[in-house]
């Protein structure tokens, strides 16, 4: 523990550059770190202040490696480098930035040889050489002021002004300050000033005037990003990329996460920008606020039991037993079951899902010897418009509302489709089953009579001048009381209408009750929902994550042109955009794969696979190689086909991998959630993505055409960002009419 009162901080940056050195130095470093804030003037420390520099230090880490500090205060030091003695110190760069207020901290000499590495091969030159022309320099449409007011560090213009090609560019955002380097990608894909002001510059602009000699108050600011803490610091050190999150938030992220809103709160983002690592970091800012007990007064769900169980690990390594103690971890249908068992304690029923309802409804038409109903039309009527809207009666349901399911239907119909109904639901009785529908839909109903109660009691009471009366109460001796007072949904876009008002039910509108993270290109399920029809208005309190922290700006632009100029909503009536969606990361351009035939697809599968084993520089454990295709049969063709080939395949099931080592398969459904160093997406083929049903669906039904083709790409363009170096497409035949011209034109 601390007791000299020396405050140590890490830079963001610094720690990047600490991942990268020797183990041996990495411990020294751990060491140093206890010893400066015991005494930061211990001799061995070596502690002296740079020629000419005011606030610029270094302390000895070991015989080879420096520290590079800037003193805050007296007793408050902020770590900005780890620096072999031997490097250069006369071109370091240091400010407060006068947009973010945040601390930034530039190695000129290293950004310079960084870009110099990348510059073009001079051609050739012919015997009578022409007067060569001039390359065009990338930012020279925008002034050294314009580029300040972004927020860009103003010691890397001159810099800047000499980059003329992609890969120079990318090599100086390598070393830049983070905003630095947002705002010069967004300028080059073509983002106008106004633009790439409101979607990358403003979120992370400081509230307050910025005093650019007031370095303490630049350290607290969330624009930079530190750490103080040895648990946290030991996390940055040994955690390697994936443990930063736990450490590092970036500062739109951290307003996110610490801010107090009124009501029902949405973060909506593309995948890969960190929208769960924000409600696990609200899950642990809201348990941090709650007196001490030892109740679960915060629930974390989401929509399967798969995603749950990651959640709670997750929150297991943010904060530890102490953390997940105050917290109910919970898939959201589990979650719904649990509450009709306790209301109905002797209920036996088996649960079953879509696919199987459906079977059912085809059994029950054909007993019947009904040919006029397509059985998943029937399935959808009863879940979104029946259940979905709790209809009770037949005649409710002749007055029910059928936004957006397509196919208009006469009084007549109707009453057809209530009778099968009403026949569905008592051969589900007989056979002992539910559907997860009807559990959340009961569920709902129990809440909101619970809800009722809570708030008649309330009235009640305040009507008795705040006295209790025991005989309003639930009846067991204990007091009625709404089960959360916060509850954070991940995986937002996925969740039926009856989980919304079974959620809403959970806790009191109050402040902070509800905040739900999703992105709804995502939504892979057919849960359309209005929020603010079922009680949840985020009006206002509506926010979005723009910057992917897993996929590559080559993967990221195929992966947009999946989802071409389909419209999406934002789970409040209104259209949900993908604008300023973009990725500081670089790798290589997504490649397309055509054959004949399925048997000839596979065999490629297995080469390429062969082909990466083979070559040292590619070569990665087969865990972090996928491969996802349309559908079960498919994974099950291409696991035997590696099996051939020396390849051991591992199936991805609905509770994750069956395996630990082996190359990952499942269809596209599975890999939500995931993600992989390589992505293989097979398959990829007209009338398997989409499948040929739902094009036949353009004239009969044009509604359920379009949205089915929606979900169809949201499909692909899920399974599309699970990938975080590299994107290999194969198709046998003719390619998917989701597939871009630069990937079908690639190959």
């Amino acid at each position: 523990m601390n007791t000299s009162g020396v405050t140590l901080r890490l830079l963001d940056k610094a720690d990047k550059e600490i991942l990268k050195l020797p183990r041996t130095v990495k411990g020294a470093f751990f060491d140093f770190q206890h010893k400066f804030k015991a005494n930061p003037h211990t001799t061995g420390l070596k502690l002296q202040q740079l020629k000419g520099d005011s606030r610029l230090w270094s302390a000895r880490v070991s015989d080879d490696y420096r520290a590079l500090l800037l003193r805050l205060a007296d007793d408050d030091w902020l770590i900005v480098s780890v620096k072999h003695r031997k490097d250069v110190y006369d071109r370091l760069s240091y400010a407060v930035n006068q947009v973010t207020g945040g601390i930034e901290y530039v190695d000129l000499e290293v950004v310079e040889e960084s870009v110099l590495r990348r510059l073009p091969a001079p051609p050739s030159a012919p015997a009578a050489a022409p007067e060569p022309v001039k390359p065009q320099e990338l930012f020279a449409d925008w002034s050294d002021a314009q580029l300040s007011d972004l927020g860009v560090a103003e010691p890397l213009l001159p810099v800047i002004r000499t980059l003329t090609t992609e890969d120079q560019l990318l090599g100086l955002i390598e070393y830049a300050p983070q905003l630095t380097g947002e705002v010069l990608l967004a300028l080059f894909d073509g983002k106008s000033f106004d633009d790439v002001l409101d979607q990358v510059t403003t979120p992370v602009a400081a509230a307050e005037p910025v005093d650019p000699e007031d370095f303490q108050a630049a350290a607290e600011r969330p624009a930079t990003v530190v750490t103080t803490s040895d648990e946290a610091l030991r996390d940055a050190l040994e955690g390697g990329d994936f443990g930063r999150w736990k450490v590092f938030l970036h500062p739109t992220q951290a307003k996110l996460v610490e801010r107090r809103y009124s009501g029902p709160a949405r973060v909506g983002g593309g995948p890969g920008t960190g929208k769960t690592i924000v409600a696990l970091h609200r899950v642990r800012h809201l348990v941090r606020q709650l007196p001490p007990g030892r109740d679960k007064p915060v629930l974390l769900t989401t929509y399967n039991k798969n995603l749950a169980a990651d959640l709670r690990s997750r929150l297991l390594e943010l904060g530890g037993e102490e953390l997940v103690a105050r917290v109910d971890v919970s898939h959201v249908d589990q979650l719904a079951l649990r509450i009709v068992r306790e209301a109905e304690p002797g209920s036996g029923k088996q649960a079953i899902d879509d696919s199987q309802a459906v079977r059912e409804w085809r059994a029950l038409l054909d007993e019947l010897g009904e040919e006029g109903w397509d059985p998943e039309f029937l399935h959808d009527e009863w879940t979104q418009v029946i259940l979905g809207q709790a209809v009770a009666t037949r005649t409710d349901y002749f007055r029910a509302r059928r936004a957006g399911r397509g196919r208009n239907i006469t009084r007549g119909e109707r009453a057809e489709i209530w009778q099968l109904a009403e026949r569905f639901t008592q051969r589900l009785d007989r056979l002992g089953r539910q559907t997860w529908d009807q559990v959340a839909e009961r569920a709902a109903r129990l809440e909101i009579g619970r809800e009722q109660r809570i708030l008649s009691i309330a009235r009640q009471r305040e009507e008795a001048g705040g006295l209790d009366n025991i005989h309003l109460q639930d009846g067991s001796g204990g007091w009625l009381r709404y089960r959360y007072q916060h509850i954070i949904v991940d995986e937002a876009q996925d969740l039926r209408p009856a989980h919304w008002k079974m959620l809403r039910a959970m806790a009191p509108r109050q402040a902070d009750d509800l905040f739900l993270v999703g992105d709804t290109h995502q939504r892979i399920y057919k849960n359309q929902v209005t929020l603010g029809s079922l009680g949840i208005n985020i009006r206002g309190r509506s926010s979005k994550l723009s910057l992917s922290y897993r996929t590559t700006r080559q993967i990221l632009r195929s992966a947009l042109d999946v989802l071409g100029e389909t419209s999406y909503d934002d789970l409040d009536g209104a259209d949900e955009t993908l604008a300023g969606y973009r990725s500081v990361l670089s790798g290589r351009v997504p490649a397309g794969h055509p054959f004949a035939d399925w048997a000839a697809e596979r065999e490629g599968i297995a080469a390429l696979i062969k082909q990466w084993d083979e070559d040292p520089e590619s070569s990665i454990p087969h865990e972090q190689i996928a491969i996802c295709v349309p559908t079960n049969q498919m994974a099950t063709e291409v696991a035997y086909t590696l099996s051939l080939r020396g390849i051991r395949p591992v199936e991805i099931r609905s509770d994750g991998p069956n395996g630990s080592e082996g190359v990952h398969i499942g269809t596209m459904f599975r890999f939500k959630g995931l993600e992989y160093q390589r992505m293989i997406i097979a398959g990829v083929t007209d009338g398997l993505v989409p499948r040929e049903t739902v094009s036949r669906l353009r004239t009969t039904d044009p509604v359920r055409y379009r949205h089915e083709m929606q979900r169809a790409r949201s499909l692909l363009f899920v399974a599309a960002t699970r990938a975080r170096d590299s994107m290999d497409v194969f198709w046998h035949g003719t390619p998917s009419p989701f597939l871009g011209p630069a990937l079908t034109s690639s190959c």
